[in-house]
């Protein structure tokens, strides 16, 4: 199947009825909802205080509804017409701009205490006509959203990278622009739940000397997987093969058991003492 930033730019792909498809689907929703909502969460806003949130790539506002809930006010960018007027038909509390995201932002320095975007950032990497050069379009957004962000504020782009090469562009441009952070990788063991967040933080709040840490990822019974960080490198610092379940040893043929049932697609079979038994190589 074609990715969608394949097939058209965003501003065509995403038309009339492709806006309706996409805003009616319950599925769509619950999916947008659950990325939105762990989104604010790697925000890490203060608790009992009402934030102005800036969400970039807002759709029809599935990503709006949940920023309101949690009693935050926002501004919503999206380059779709086709989007905005089902968000204008919502009656959201939110301002609503047309805009490529890609030419930069317009907004006064250190307008906003955070910003989100679900399911957009990939776009930029796409170069659908001759004069979109992917590396210039990130870099004037980065920077641009850098300075429309207040100092030791933080923006979380949930994302889908087509490729390491995508990623490395990705987190060294925002580098540049005087971002920190990194890739914070949900569920990185399943190919159905896994999630790719870009947390990044820009600079540090007034008075505060320490630096910020990458919030901990959402993993399997309890596991968690190390976030990458621009600082370092793109990949596990940690070596090969260190503190990792040996292939095929009891332990991890509990724990491929358990994430089965836990998928509930395919029957497992029960434990029993025989389970992970070494068997003999011959008679």
């Amino acid at each position: 199947m074609s990715r969608p930033e394949h097939l058209a730019p965003p501003e065509i792909f995403y038309n009339e009825d492709e806006a309706k498809k996409y805003t009616t689907s319950t599925r769509i929703a619950t999916i947008q909802a659950e990325m939105s909502a762990r989104a604010l969460e790697l925000l890490a806003l203060p608790e009992n205080e009402s934030m102005y949130i800036l969400d970039i790539g807002c759709g029809s506002g599935l990503s709006g509804e949940i920023i309101e809930e949690e009693g935050h006010y926002w501004v919503g960018l999206d380059i779709s017409d086709s989007m905005l007027d089902l968000a204008v038909e919502k009656d959201l509390e939110a301002d609503l701009f047309l805009q490529d995201i890609g030419h930069g932002l317009g907004f006064r320095p250190g307008t906003f205490d955070g910003a989100i975007s679900v399911s957009v950032l990939q776009w930029l990497c796409n170069a659908d006509k001759k004069i979109n050069r992917p590396l210039y379009r990130l870099q004037r957004f980065f920077s641009t959203l850098y300075s429309a962000l207040r100092r030791g504020a933080r923006a979380v782009f949930q994302f889908y990278p087509e490729n390491d090469d995508q990623v490395q562009m990705i987190l060294s441009t925002a580098m540049k622009c005087g971002f920190t952070g990194g890739l914070v990788i949900d569920f990185p063991n399943s190919k159905k739940a896994k999630k790719q967040y870009l947390c990044l933080f820009a600079g540090s709040a007034p008075g505060s000397a320490r630096s910020q840490k990458l919030p901990a990822a959402q993993g399997i019974d309890g596991e968690f997987s190390a976030p990458n960080s621009l600082r370092t490198t793109t990949r596990n610092p940690k070596k090969k093969g260190q503190n990792r379940t040996p292939v095929k040893s009891k332990d991890w043929i509990l724990q491929k058991k358990e994430l089965n049932r836990s998928r509930g697609d395919k029957p497992v079979p029960h434990d029993s003492r025989y389970t992970g038994r070494k068997r003999k190589t011959k008679f």
